[in-house]
């Protein structure tokens, strides 16, 4: 919706009701002049006055059984639509149900405007008694997420909304959380709706494309690491690739950035042993917007000169980067390039020798018009020879002739190439999905391996689905993960959702069981008993199915293609033997 669209409507509603002319106005009208189409919360006592406006602006509020759902329905959307997630929470324990899913969009870097009503002004940490009192829930929250903003106006929450889509287009993005108090939210308000700002990204450095241009343009093995920064710069990152036949391969939140088809593709494997080697023997590594943290490297590391110190110790890098040559904390003979949009990125975990402060898709594009880069087919590199090589030494990397594995082929062969896998801390993810989902865009894995938190996959397969009702979605979680949102099975039944949310079942926290059986315990605490999914599914209305291990390859992909056909979800349980 347009600024002068939302401010007519505005107008229109205080004609008919000027006494609601106010700050939940200000808020919503803001939201809409941004895009805003869809939210995710649940009404409370406190909040009332933004859900009132919200149907005058055609926004739909989607209501989760648990704020924490409405926070990864709020990311799951995201990642999908490419469009900031909302959440609207009420004061109090609304607020605090959704800080896990707003400290996960900030470890995984997804942006996500969460607003709440607040205590009126004059009463912060007045300690009465109030209905939902918090001692000081913005202060709690700038500690967590990138900002946490207390409005004293109508007009300051306007313009902080505003301002929250700004840094969301313009910087690394992440959470923003915006307290209206109480009075400001029921108060009047008779200002105008803050325009949309043009996106403020960092001026790009010339110098620095000039070098990176030349170290790319005279490498003989490159290699290009490609992390979540880089999800909206897929076609420059595949030209990038081609124009120098060099690898890709990518973190998790990376995946699809290249199709994973494509001959120069390694696809998800950045934990590999045999990727992490060659990124130690390639003459130039270039890194995209990635950390290059533990939680994708599994102990390992990439480069050749990794440091085993703290990225941020005296030693961890300089300040500006240099324009060539080996610094310290890098190996002789590598070159190590890095780009990100958050600058104190550049040399986290890996030292960088040629630092570009910029957004991705603006460095690549000025890449790819360097003279280095355009003077004609690069060649002796043997790109797609290396990229077989790796692909065979796979095989000694991962198993792929496992349940988790085979699973994710029936899915595939049932929902099609194009379907949403949405994953959760589980072994069927991170051992299952990220591996063996063929990805062909950098939408099709909805995961979180930096906060690895559980919980995730039901609602995030619930935003995915409402961002795109054309996609195939499919949720695959652990029996563990499911029954931290098991409650959200209604939310997707009430909106008609027909996803199958396949829930497989190996008797508890296996994980850990095997942690603690490498440490010498004796596992306790980790068998769990589990309700009959599939029983549980259809008494919130869904369909319910339960598969053994042995039939998955035939029963599996009839309930998927059912239930995708259909028009309600269905909960598909897979039993694991010994479970």
């Amino acid at each position: 919706m347009s600024e002068q669209t939302a401010q007519t409507a505005a107008r229109t509603a205080s004609a008919a009701e000027k006494k609601f002319h106010n700050g939940g106005l200000a808020v919503v009208a803001t939201l809409a002049a941004h895009g805003v189409d869809t939210i995710f919360g649940i009404p409370g006592t406190h909040n009332l006055e933004f859900y009132r406006h919200l149907p005058a602006f055609g926004i739909r509020a989607i209501t989760p059984r648990h704020e924490q759902g409405a926070g990864y329905g709020a990311d799951g959307y995201f990642l999908v639509s490419g469009k900031p997630g909302v959440v609207i929470t009420t004061s109090g324990p609304g607020l605090t149900n959704v800080i896990t899913a707003a400290a996960t969009a900030y470890a995984e870097s997804r942006p996500m405007l969460i607003l709440s009503p607040g205590v009126p002004i004059g009463l912060e940490r007045a300690d009465i008694g109030m209905l939902h009192e918090t001692k000081d829930s913005s202060g709690a929250l700038s500690h967590l997420l990138v900002s946490s903003r207390r409005t004293r106006t109508a007009e300051g929450a306007a313009q902080a909304v505003a301002d929250a889509f700004a840094l969301f287009a313009s910087e690394r993005p992440g959470p923003v959380h915006i307290e209206v108090p109480l009075d400001v939210l029921e108060g009047q308000w008779w200002g105008a709706v803050p325009a949309p700002q043009a996106p403020r990204r960092p001026v790009l450095d010339a110098e620095m494309v000039a070098a990176a241009a030349e170290a790319l343009a005279g490498s003989r093995s490159p290699l290009i690491v490609a992390g979540g920064g880089a999800r909206r710069a897929s076609a420059e990152v595949t030209a990038l690739a081609e124009a120098l036949d060099a690898p890709v391969v990518t973190t998790a939140n990376g995946k699809g950035i290249v199709d994973e088809t494509h001959p120069l593709s390694l696809g998800a494997n950045v934990r590999f042993p045999s990727v992490q080697q060659a990124s130690a023997e390639a003459d130039v590594l270039l890194v995209l917007g990635s950390e290059l943290a533990d939680s994708d490297l599994w102990g390992g590391r990439i480069g050749a000169g990794a440091q085993a110190e703290s990225p941020d110790s005296p030693t961890g890098g300089t300040a500006g980067g240099t324009a060539g040559g080996a610094a310290a904390g890098t190996a002789a003979g590598q070159t190590v390039i890095r780009c990100d949009i958050d600058p104190d990125q550049l040399n986290k975990n890996l030292r960088g020798d040629i630092h570009v402060f910029a957004d991705t898709g603006d460095f690549l594009a000025a890449l790819l018009k360097t003279p280095q880069l355009t003077g004609g087919e690069q060649t002796g590199r043997d790109g797609q020879q290396r990229v077989a090589q790796l692909r065979s030494a796979f095989q000694s990397d991962f198993d792929f002739g496992s349940t988790n594995v085979t699973l994710h082929e029936v899915i595939t062969a049932a929902a099609g190439e194009d379907v949403i896998i949405a994953g959760d801390s589980s072994q069927v993810t991170y051992d299952g999905t990220v591996h063996a989902l063929t990805a062909h865009t950098p939408d099709q894995l909805l995961y979180m391996p930096g906060f690895a938190t559980l919980g995730y996959g039901i609602p995030a397969a619930i935003g995915a689905k409402l961002a795109d009702p054309s996609r195939p979605v499919v949720c695959v979680v652990g029996d563990g993960a499911a029954m931290f949102s098991i409650q959200d099975i209604v939310t997707a039944v009430e909106l008609s959702l027909p996803i199958p949310f396949i829930i497989v079942d190996n008797g508890g926290y296996a994980e850990i069981e095997y942690q603690m059986n490498d440490r010498d315990m004796d596992p306790f605490a980790v068998r769990l008993h589990r309700p009959d999914f599939a029983a549980l599914g259809e008494s919130m209305g869904a369909r319910g199915v339960t598969i053994t291990a042995e039939a998955m390859e035939t029963e599996l992909a009839a309930a998927v293609r059912s239930t995708l056909a259909g028009d309600r979800p269905a909960v598909i349980r897979v039993t694991l033997p010994g479970a």
